[in-house]
């Protein structure tokens, strides 16, 4: 009996060390994780569906660029003005958040290949007295204006009112769908948001309409932190995919061409 406890004794060491050493050895199949900084409450480039898991054009594009990077995409979902800190302080490997190219943000992170154009578009009720921008601008106009915090109409208008180009004020709001209630209850004359979304949320609350006239145009692109060699891998990823069509699809899924 003791001759066979050794045996198994022995036996077991054997198996240890040999699970041990195909661990050591790289025969774990764990990928590296790619972290996304995202605020999924801007569809349809990220939002969360019925299912409960995130979607959006943003998603679909950084999981395509995580598979072609052989990484694991995990998405951190956060309030939109918190992007840009995560990832330039390095807690978030990469922010796409319908994110534009702008001289404020390039202070912070670097951005990469631009992968869709936006268009910033104004959201008023149907009966509204502002049927142009240009209304916006209009000497002595006093409409409250609404954006969401850290969004490039917040950043814009409120440069504009800064610069004295307006005389409107603006409204911040930690979420476009807080922009767009306030509009709805006519707390604010009128909401500056991408038109995408804009669409989403008019098509959602009946008696609001979008300005034929845009507010500005745009190009969204990935955040990164300042010097980070992310930027040369996911650009080359991201470029494959935009060159064989896959960007345009992924866009055209949630946006189609007219």
């Amino acid at each position: 009996m003791k001759k066979l406890s050794k045996v198994l004794a022995v036996a077991l060491a054997i198996a240890v060390i040999a699970v041990t050493f195909v661990a050591c050895s790289g025969g774990s199949t764990e990928k590296e994780k790619l972290s996304l900084a995202t605020s999924a409450d801007f569809p349809p480039y990220e939002y969360i569906g019925d299912n409960g898991a995130y979607a959006g054009i943003d998603i679909e594009i950084a999981q395509a660029i995580a598979d072609k990077l052989g990484r694991e995409l995990v998405v951190e979902n956060m309030d939109f003005d918190s992007i840009v800190g995560a990832v330039s302080t390095g807690k978030s490997d990469m922010g796409m958040a319908g994110l534009t190219v702008t001289p404020e943000r390039l202070e912070s992170v670097d951005f990469s290949t631009s992968y869709a154009k936006g268009i910033q578009a104004v959201i008023v009720k149907e009966d509204s007295p502002i049927t142009t921008v240009d209304d916006l601008y209009a000497e002595g106009a006093t409409y409250k204006v609404g954006a969401q915090l850290s969004t490039t109409g917040d950043i814009y208008f409120g440069d504009d009112i800064s610069e004295g180009l307006t005389t409107c004020t603006l409204e911040e709001y930690q979420a476009g769908a807080d922009a767009v209630a306030a509009l709805s209850s006519g707390k604010i004359d009128a909401v500056i948001i991408d038109n995408e979304p804009a669409k989403s949320f008019v098509a959602a609350n009946s008696g609001l309409k979008i300005l034929d006239t845009k507010y500005a145009d745009e190009d969204y692109a990935i955040a990164f932190p300042k010097g980070s060699a992310l930027v040369e891998e996911v650009n080359k990823a991201l470029e494959e995919l935009i060159a064989d069509g896959t960007v345009q699809k992924i866009v055209e899924t949630y946006i189609p061409a007219e």
